[in-house]
């Protein structure tokens, strides 16, 4: 089974190529189970995700592609919503989706990874950006909201590494991860960016592998050349740490399939 569950759309008006044409290439690929997970609309850096208005429209094209092309792929409806207390908004939690990905994207107003804000690196010590981040991970998590956690590590993205063990600066945010019965991520858009590697990194995922945290697969991809994206290494490393199983949704019941 292929699965493909974190995929985006030109309503977050930062990616390319319609909905059909991203469906089309997860068939030519073979990928059996794939999701749509839009950013979700929230009065927050609302240029980088789909509008309010747009809901509806997001909602019938993915259900419309879903029935078009249930012979040869099984299409899930979700969104990627920014764990930002304050912003999240009801419109968007109480939707009947397949599954939510929760995400840190932003430490207080900083937007961590995005080239723009890249300074912000060099303004603080980078121990404490790492413990901030994976204490938002672990509040997200203690929320209760969410089904999936996005790119674990995202906080790497510019390849800058705590000089703390990482194990021990996010022990907390597994264990709460654990706790609250979500499922992780494996998230191979870090192989396209400066860290060079997936999401989480090998020691997390071992980690994740030791809790027994179940785990699903996804390409983050922003454009239609980027569905599937790095999946067979991707797939390498949850093996090579003794997952053989990743999670898939229908209304928000998780299911495990082999891989």
């Amino acid at each position: 089974m292929r699965v493909d569950l974190h995929n985006h759309t030109p309503w977050c008006n930062h990616a390319t190529g319609s909905p059909q044409e991203y469906v089309k290439r997860a068939v030519e690929l073979g990928i059996d189970i794939f999701a749509f997970t839009e950013h979700a609309p929230m009065a927050f850096d609302e240029h980088y995700r789909i509008g309010f208005e747009q809901m509806q429209l997001y909602k019938q094209t993915v259900l419309q592609l879903r029935k078009c092309y249930a012979q040869s792929i099984d299409v899930l409806f979700g969104y990627e919503v920014d764990y930002l207390p304050g912003y999240m908004d009801e419109r968007v939690l109480n939707e009947e989706v397949d599954f939510f990905i929760g995400s840190v994207h932003f430490l207080g107003g900083w937007g961590f990874d995005n080239p723009e804000f890249i300074g912000g690196y060099k303004d603080r010590d980078i121990n404490i950006i790492y413990r901030e981040y994976f204490e938002a991970i672990t509040q997200m998590a203690k929320s209760g909201l969410f089904d999936v956690v996005g790119h674990l590590d995202l906080i790497k993205v510019f390849d800058y590494h705590p000089t703390e063990d990482i194990k021990t600066v996010a022990k907390g945010a597994m264990e709460a991860i654990k706790k609250a019965g979500m499922v992780l991520e494996l998230n191979s858009a870090g192989l396209r960016k400066p860290v060079g590697e997936i999401y989480p990194s090998r020691p997390l995922l071992e980690m994740a592998a030791e809790l027994d945290i179940p785990i699903t697969f996804g390409s983050d991809a922003h454009s239609v050349e980027q569905v599937g994206f790095g999946y067979e290494e991707t797939v390498k490393a949850a093996r090579d740490v003794g997952y053989n199983s990743c999670a898939v949704f229908k209304r928000r019941d998780r299911q495990l399939v082999t891989f």
